[in-house]
C-alpha cells in the first residue's frame, strides 16, 4: 500500500516536527508505545511529558521505557491531560514541538474509562499556548464506540473553528473502510 496507514502517518508527522533536544508530550500514554517513540525522537538532551489517569497505563509505560532504556528522558504524570499547563515546568513553555493523543480507551484495559471531549479540548488549548511555532499536535481519534463518537463530533466542531491565523488543521482518514476506523486530526501551531 502506498498510502500510509493511520498510525504510521501519525508517527511521520511527529518525526517531522520533533528534533533532538526538543520537548514533547504524550497526552494519553496508554501502553507506552508513543511515549517510547517520542523519547527516541527527543534524544538524550530532550524530554517527554506523559499523562494518563490510569495507574495501569503509567505502570505499563514505565515498564516499556525501562526495557528500552528511555525512562530518564520522560516524566510520567498520573493525571488528566487537561493538567498540562500546571504540570509542565515553565522552562518547557513555548518550546514543545510535538504532542500526541490516542483517544478512546486503554487497549487491553477497562473500556468504561474513556477520554472525554471537554478535557481533550481543554488540553489542546493548553498545548497551543505551550508549543513553539510549527509545533504539531496529532490526535488519533478512535470513534467506534458511543463515547468515542461523541468525542469525535465535538473535536471536529472545535477544530473546524480554530482560527487559521492561529493553527493549520488537517484531517487524514480512509473514507471507504468499514467499522469506524480511526482517523487523524493534526494541528500545527502558526
Amino acid at each position: 500500500m502506498i498510502l500510509d496507514r493511520i498510525l504510521p502517518f501519525a508517527r511521520n508527522l511527529l518525526k517531522l516536527a520533533i528534533n533532538e533536544g526538543d520537548y514533547a508530550v504524550d497526552a494519553t500514554v496508554g501502553n507506552g508505545h508513543d511515549t517510547a517513540m517520542l523519547a527516541s525522537l527527543v534524544g538524550e538532551n530532550g524530554h517527554v511529558f506523559g499523562f494518563d489517569i490510569q495507574t495501569e497505563a503509567i505502570e505499563n509505560t514505565t515498564t516499556r521505557l525501562k526495557e528500552q532504556e528511555l525512562f530518564g528522558r520522560v516524566t510520567l504524570i498520573h493525571e488528566s491531560h487537561n493538567q498540562l499547563l500546571t504540570r509542565i515546568p515553565t522552562e518547557a513553555h513555548g518550546k514543545i514541538s510535538g504532542a500526541v493523543f490516542n483517544l478512546g480507551y486503554l487497549p487491553g484495559g477497562n473500556k468504561e474509562i474513556v477520554t472525554k471531549p471537554d478535557s481533550t479540548i481543554d488540553a489542546i488549548e493548553q498545548l497551543l499556548s505551550l508549543m513553539k511555532p510549527e509545533g504539531v499536535i496529532v490526535l488519533v481519534v478512535y470513534h467506534g464506540h458511543e463515547e468515542g463518537a461523541i468525542e469525535r463530533d465535538q473535536l471536529l466542531e472545535y477544530c473546524s473553528t480554530l482560527d487559521q491565523n492561529r493553527a493549520h488543521v488537517l484531517m487524514y482518514r480512509f473514507m471507504n473502510q468499514m467499522n469506524n476506523p480511526p482517523f487523524i486530526i493534526a494541528i500545527e501551531k502558526r
